[in-house]
């Protein structure tokens, strides 16, 4: 195979566009991936201060690395989440990777800040580990970019992360989720803009991405992640996906340009409601928000909610 756009010899096919790259060509065509998804939603603008959500694995490693690459002021943070030895490596690759760029990174451990880990937060509080993480990742980033004076946060989802996430809501119908399912959030009502850069870039793409740039990362999957339906809703779409290349691509992207807008007021009305927290001041609908309940809940410690 060929390379589309030199003829040089291919390291690397993208079947939904049905063009092989060369590792130049392709590296090129990551970063144009990332600055069309920029440009099309308006997600950065060239002053802005960027917190990268980093986990030590490809998607958020590839995301800060082309934001480097692409000239963006881009720090990243890290959460320790916990989740014994996974949390410690992926940890060192986050890490590593702020070292070898010389960008700056800021740490936060769960553990020793909140007094809980995710495994015995979601066990005491009733919901499944990925749950209980996800809102604390919610809560944590939103939390670091407003008190640092970031503009804007940014997180590594890809195309397989927001097609099969929105699979899951269209067979759920959860009005809500669709609403706020954009690869932008804007800033607003105590919440610091949220942007998705990768969206037009597959997993495959962004882990062809770190192999090509010589970039580490953490391969595994987090133990705490079995059984969650978000990879069931991804296989589904990868198998259909194999037989029809670039169904999850219109799927999402046609969502965006003909459903979005339908969803959103009923997101907007759910933001009429916010109110600041009486334990941490954060934006909630309730007396207090969802990840002080949680660590109240996980410490067994009533006043533990963080200020």
């Amino acid at each position: 195979m060929k390379c589309r756009s030199c003829r040089q010899p291919a390291v690397i096919d993208v079947r939904r566009h049905n063009a092989g790259f060369c590792q130049a060509c392709f590296l090129r065509h990551c970063r144009e991936q990332v600055e069309r998804a920029i440009h099309d939603h308006d997600m950065v603008r060239a002053d802005d201060r960027i917190l990268v959500a980093v986990s030590g694995g490809k998607d958020s490693l590839a995301l800060w690395d082309i934001l480097l690459d692409l000239g963006y002021r881009a720090e990243g943070l890290y959460l320790g989440l916990g989740i014994g030895t996974y949390s410690d490596e992926s940890g060192t690759y986050a890490r590593d990777y702020a070292a070898s760029r010389g960008a700056g990174l800021i740490e936060v451990d769960i553990p020793s800040e909140y007094g809980f880990d995710i495994p015995t937060g979601a066990a005491a509080a009733r919901r499944v580990p990925c749950s209980a993480c996800g809102l604390s990742k919610r809560h944590l980033f939103n939390r670091a970019a407003v008190e640092g004076g970031y503009d804007v946060v940014a997180t590594g989802h890809n195309l397989d992360d927001e097609a099969a996430v929105l699979f899951g809501n269209v067979l759920r119908w959860d009005l809500a989720f669709l609403g706020r399912q954009r690869p932008v959030l804007p800033e607003s009502h105590g919440f610091a803009r949220k942007v998705k850069p990768l969206v037009r870039l597959g997993e495959r793409e962004t882990a062809a991405y770190c192999v090509l740039k010589g970039i580490d990362y953490i391969v595994e999957e987090c133990p705490m992640a079995e059984g969650n339906k978000h990879l069931g809703y991804k296989d589904a779409l990868n198998t259909i996906e194999v037989t029809s290349p670039g169904t999850k691509a219109a799927f999402y992207f046609s969502f965006l340009e003909h459903a979005s807008a339908l969803f959103q007021p009923v997101a907007a009305e759910e933001r009429g409601g916010l109110r600041p927290c009486a334990g941490c001041e954060a934006p909630t609908t309730a007396e207090l928000c969802a990840f002080c309940k949680l660590v109240a809940r996980a410490t067994g410690d009533p006043a533990a909610a963080p200020r």
